[in-house]
């Protein structure tokens, strides 16, 4: 897996993956245009998109409607070191769900790989280039 990120200017960045790009801004008490969604809430978008993917693998095998399932993904900013904390992950079914299916549900959502990445963290290496531009 890879994706590109290039400034774009001010506080906003290009984010390109295979063949999609989104934009990464900030509101404009952080000096943005509001032109897109902020890097934490890209986090939440992440985690909310993959619980929703697994929530429908599941209902989709017990032949339940999966369209107009919801997802709604909470997270606190905290500080020391600055993070996001205390996520909370809310499924809405389309459907009346019994409590063995509400129960399948939420165990497929623990087999989320962004759930499962936030639990075990990963190493994350830092290496810093600088790319030369010539001067004519």
């Amino acid at each position: 897996m890879e994706v590109t990120v290039e400034h774009l200017g001010a506080v906003q960045f290009e984010i390109k993956a295979r063949r999609h790009s989104i934009v990464c801004d900030q509101p404009p008490e952080n000096g943005g245009h509001d032109e897109g969604m902020t890097p934490p809430e890209l986090l939440l978008a992440s985690l909310g998109s993959c619980a929703g993917f697994y929530a429908a693998q599941y209902l989709r095998k017990f032949k339940l409607a999966t369209e107009g399932t919801r997802v709604r993904v909470t997270a606190e900013k905290v500080k020391d070191p600055a993070r996001v904390e205390n996520f909370r992950i809310e499924i809405e079914a389309p459907v009346e769900l019994s409590e063995q299916h509400r129960t399948g549900v939420e165990r497929a959502v623990h087999h989320c790989l962004i759930h499962n990445t936030l639990l075990h963290p990963p190493k994350i290496e830092i290496e810093v280039k600088t790319s030369l531009v010539t001067q004519p």
